[in-house]
């Protein structure tokens, strides 16, 4: 591995010499470093994944505009809302993929994430390569992101820092959180994770007037993300009072399912099971009802929520407030929607709903 100062004339040809050629490059952004292979180079992405050790998590590409973005996804109006008013700048714009790069660099649901670094050199790196560079953060699976070189080769394995052919080091970075990434594919965005910059006024909001119309709702939101299902289990945290419309939710993500027997409300079993299998997705519908638990701990000792997290598995969970923390735990490895119902009146309701994935942890 060569390290090159970011004052070094040549850096950036050198840099793009070697991503040319299909070797890893670590670069300084606004965030920490962030570690570059050829985008469109599906042998330089093996590589890189398997320097960072975990395909579940995702990987993200920096281009240097909007208009090379647009060669890549597609760009909705809240997209666009998003790239005129935080770009460049540490966010990560998840839009519909148009599947021009590999594969494994996007989300199991065929989405991709936009970088376009607040950072000169960088901007300047990309433009001059021409196409997208990876921007992942240069840390290795579980470790720290690196913010120096004395950081990155501390906690990098000697094996691993063998992979990397340039370091271009432009000496200690500000010490700032990784992007906020924002979903822009499913109506309203949604923050999957929460960085540095805090965007207001992203809060999924959705108006029920009739039980129909709930059913709608839950069918949009579950159609979203069940492809997620092929890596991953998936819980729906369900909230809201008494009679608000939790198991009515509930029977429009069965209906989804192509379920079609009666569902009813858990409470007083615990746990209903419905096996579920159509297209492509295969699994069971776990129904689950807090409600009477004494302890929240009986999710897990007595309806042995660990051993039911399998890939292909729902867990819908209502009145999932009491089990708070127990879920809180699981939010590094499982995705997570918080679905909440409140009721504005008596034949109408409002869904609100936010989402975690491991996707983007």
């Amino acid at each position: 591995m060569e390290i090159i100062s970011t004052q070094n004339q040549n850096a950036i040809n050198q840099a793009c010499q070697a991503l040319s050629l299909g070797k890893i490059v670590i670069y300084p952004t606004e965030t920490c470093y962030g570690i570059a292979v050829d985008a469109t180079n599906p042998d330089a992405i093996t590589q890189l994944l398997s320097y960072k050790g975990d395909r579940h998590r995702q990987v993200a590409v920096a281009v240097s505009d909007e208009e090379m973005a647009e060669k890549y996804v597609t760009l909705n109006d809240m997209a666009h809302n998003l790239y005129n008013q935080f770009l460049p700048g540490p966010i990560t714009v998840i839009s519909d993929s148009l599947h021009r790069l590999d594969s494994r660099l996007e989300s199991a649901t065929g989405t991709l994430g936009i970088r376009i670094p607040n950072y000169p050199f960088c901007l300047e790196l990309i433009k001059k390569f021409g196409k997208p560079i990876t921007a992942t953060s240069a840390n290795t699976s579980g470790k720290k992101e690196p913010y120096s070189l004395d950081d990155w080769q501390k906690y990098t394995t000697p094996n691993k820092q063998k992979m990397v052919s340039f370091f271009l080091d432009a000496g200690k970075l500000a010490d700032r959180p990784t992007s906020t990434v924002v979903d822009t594919t499913l109506n309203d965005p949604q923050i999957l994770r929460q960085g540095g910059l805090t965007i207001p006024s992203l809060s999924p909001s959705l108006i029920s007037q009739q039980i129909e119309s709930t059913f709608a709702i839950a069918q949009t939101i579950l159609t979203k993300h069940l492809p997620l299902t092929r890596r991953f289990p998936l819980i729906l945290a369900l909230q809201g009072e008494l009679g608000v419309g939790k198991t009515q939710f509930v029977k429009g993500v069965a209906t989804t399912l192509g379920i079609d027997l009666t569902i009813s409300s858990p409470t007083y079993t615990l746990m209903k099971e419905y096996s579920y299998h159509f297209s492509k997705y295969a699994g069971t519908l776990y129904h689950i009802d807090t409600w009477r638990l004494a302890d929240p701990t009986e999710l897990e000792s007595t309806l042995h929520l660990k051993e039911i997290l399998q890939p292909g598995n729902i867990i819908a969970i209502e009145w999932a407030g009491k089990a708070k923390n127990i879920l809180k735990s699981y939010e590094q490895n499982v995705p997570i929607l918080v679905i909440n119902i409140k009721e504005l009146d008596v034949n109408t309701r409002q869904i609100t709903y936010s989402f975690s994935t491991p996707e983007w942890s």
